[in-house]
């Protein structure tokens, strides 16, 4: 079994394992995606350890939570990685947390980014997984203002990097699209329901909503219970929110994602059954950001097993071409980031109805 360890321990305790300091919230507006994260993450340990692990050496898991304050979190990866305590990193946490763990780990280990992200960003020995916001939300966008003809669009997201550059792209595609935006906010986290008069009084056809967490799930919650009927498109919307919120018979909430649990594959049935073999049917759902943890540990391996080595030159130098497999199916880092299909889906009770794959 690989093993979950804190930073203390992993400190105090030599080990002859190659360690991955796993950056994924426990805490703050996006813990409730940590339990199927760890989960996630354990089970590709594990699925490596079974097969000879990374270079050879068994994998551990340093527990970092990516919930605190971005420098709180960025330095204590640093330490770790100057400690040589942990030899890569991988997370699924807030972009902002990822732009100073870049830059205080300076190249000295790789690092896998597992969710959407903003773009750009790119710097010796990171990869990225996720999709940026034309590859994720276009699609959304397109759908909405065409057979929805939603012309009137509100954005309102969290108050850091992500939303604010992925609401910059979204300008753009949505006057392509001959649509109109009557009104933007970025709420501080906890704050987002406060704008739920200023967003109704725009009288928007759509709301592009990029906020996260907790906060994602508050402000559906009290749009719902308003009354209000414009479509939502969601750009973190998954599983364990929908949940939070309570489910949506709206038939306005959308979500966009490169994985929904139900995903009609073989690739993803064969991953929930093993994800259920080791953790139970009762486990934490399956979903998008979670799952993005088993993809980022076995990209680090798959990753490592190209380049002989965890050197980040080598691995920059022949990342072109390293693959997985995961419940997407098969991913191939190009650039240092993968092209897969987005899955539009709305939201329909406690699931989500998929309307299809974009490409």
């Amino acid at each position: 079994m690989a093993a979950i360890v804190d930073p203390l321990e992993a400190r105090l305790l030599p080990s002859g394992s190659i360690r991955i300091g796993l950056i994924v919230p426990v805490s703050g507006v996006l813990g409730l995606m940590g339990p199927c994260a760890i989960n996630c993450a354990v089970l590709a340990a594990e699925e490596l350890n079974a097969a000879g692990g990374i270079l050879g050496r068994p994998v551990e898991l340093v527990l970092i939570d990516g919930g605190r304050p971005a420098r709180q979190v960025a330095a204590e990866v640093s330490g770790l990685v100057g400690s040589r305590t942990v030899a890569a990193v991988a997370g699924a946490h807030a972009s902002d947390v990822r732009v100073a763990v870049v830059a205080a780990i300076a190249g000295r280990v790789p690092f896998v980014y597992a969710p959407p992200y903003e773009g750009g960003g790119h710097a010796p020995g990171v990869y990225f997984l996720g999709e940026p916001p034309g590859r994720q939300l276009s699609p959304g966008i397109e759908w909405l203002a065409g057979a929805r003809r939603a012309r009137r669009w509100y954005l309102l997201g969290n108050d850091y990097i992500w939303p604010r550059l992925v609401h910059a792209d979204a300008r753009r595609r949505l006057r392509a699209h001959g649509a109109t935006v009557v009104g933007e906010s970025f709420a501080r986290y906890g704050a987002a329901v406060r704008l739920l008069d200023r967003v109704a009084d725009a009288r928007p056809d759509a709301i592009l909503l990029t906020l996260i967490g907790s906060d994602l799930v508050a402000f559906n919650r009290a749009y719902a219970s308003a009354g209000l009927g414009a479509a939502r498109l969601c750009g973190a919307l998954e599983e364990h929110g929908l949940l939070g919120i309570g489910g949506d018979v709206t038939g306005g909430l959308y979500a966009s994602m490169g994985y929904f649990r139900d995903l009609p594959t073989e690739a993803s049935r064969d991953f929930a059954e093993r994800y259920a073999a080791r953790f139970g049917r009762d486990a934490p759902m399956l979903n998008a950001h979670g799952h993005g943890c088993y993809e980022a540990v076995a990209m680090l391996a798959a990753l490592s097993a190209r380049a002989g080595s965890l050197a980040v030159p080598a691995m920059d130098a022949s990342a072109d071409g390293a693959t997985i497999t995961s419940a997407r199916g098969t991913l191939t880092l190009l650039n240092r980031q993968v092209c897969h299909p987005v899955h539009l889906a709305r939201a329909d009770g406690l699931d989500f109805f998929l309307k299809k794959p974009f490409h």
